[in-house]
């Protein structure tokens, strides 16, 4: 083979092994950036399912109702779940075996634990809302080589959010109340049902704002609570003059018990402004309450009234 002849011959080697380098090059950017797509999709897929903004404004609603609630101690057997409604309630005498003194410290328990777990469940959101904004972070900040470097990290952060929205849920439901003594005391022979107490929420108590309506000297009040099916009940009433401008006007005040979703108040002043608060009754078994709703009235003023202001004007 002449000199010439073996040049053309290792050209045409060395340009083949370049091509061989270059595709394989080419593949290896192609399944990077193929990796790169697949876990940049996962976490697209996490943030517009399981962390949407949708969601998460609907959780926040959620937890607003939540503090609007009322709450209750609810004894039951120990063999049904809370919320069973096709039971029979615990004979009054059980109620009359607890020991009231151990019933009260159990309320309080009650009490703390339910601001525990709103507090909980406003903390636990923070840090989804928190989440969310690292990941979209990642996503607009990080390129193809940091974000695939970053990879063990991230996918640690989608398990921890993960695992955070699961508490959150699970939380989302008051539980059980965790009794350290007795709450029954010694009977002598008579057989203690077991029992268990779980915390209940009863949703809150609203002023209907367009029902609710007020005339020359009284109000038409109606109010409705934000759930499907609800059983009478007995509510507490109560009303103010606002700006009272006498001592004898002080006296426009007062609480009404009203065992109907519906009042009227009468013998009011006209052509003034008047706050209406509406809430349960108090009950034996309830261990949290702090919301309850308000609504400002004015009543109309006389038509004879209206006649003078209007021929008072210059």
């Amino acid at each position: 083979m002449s000199f010439g002849t073996m040049d053309v011959y290792l050209n045409e080697i060395e340009n083949n092994l370049q091509s061989i380098l270059y595709n394989e090059e080419e593949d290896q950017e192609n399944e990077t950036w193929k990796m790169y797509m697949e876990r940049k999709n996962i976490v697209l897929e996490f943030l517009h399912s399981d962390l949407s903004l949708h969601l998460l404004k609907r959780h926040h609603k959620r937890i607003e109702l939540l503090k609007k609630c009322s709450y209750y101690i609810e004894i039951l057997p120990k063999h049904l779940a809370l919320g069973d409604q096709n039971h029979l309630m615990l004979p009054t005498t059980m109620l009359q075996l607890i020991d009231p003194w151990r019933f009260q410290r159990m309320k309080k328990v009650g009490t703390v634990q339910t601001k525990i777990q709103l507090l909980l469940l406003t903390d636990l959101l923070e840090q989804l809302e928190q989440g969310r904004e690292e990941l979209v972070h990642f996503l607009e900040t990080y390129d193809m080589v940091t974000f695939l470097a970053r990879w063990d990290l991230v996918k640690q952060k989608l398990s921890n959010l993960s695992e955070l929205m699961d508490n959150f849920l699970a939380m989302l439901v008051p539980g059980r109340l965790y009794v350290k003594h007795r709450l029954v005391s010694d009977v002598g022979a008579t057989k203690i049902p077991h029992i268990r107490l779980v915390l209940s929420t009863k949703m809150p108590v609203m002023f209907d704002r367009k029902e609710s309506v007020a005339h020359e000297d009284w109000v038409s009040l109606k109010w409705f609570i934000t759930s499907q099916q609800s059983q009478p009940e007995q509510y507490e009433l109560r009303f103010k003059l606002l700006e009272p401008r006498t001592q004898q006007e002080r006296i426009q005040c007062g609480i009404m018990p009203v065992t109907s979703n519906m009042c009227e108040i009468r013998n009011l002043l006209s052509d003034r402004s008047y706050r209406f608060t509406v809430k349960r009754a108090e009950t034996y078994t309830l261990v949290y309450e702090q919301w309850r709703d308000a609504i400002t009235l004015k009543t109309k003023p006389y038509p004879d009234e209206d006649m003078e202001s209007t021929m008072g004007e210059p």
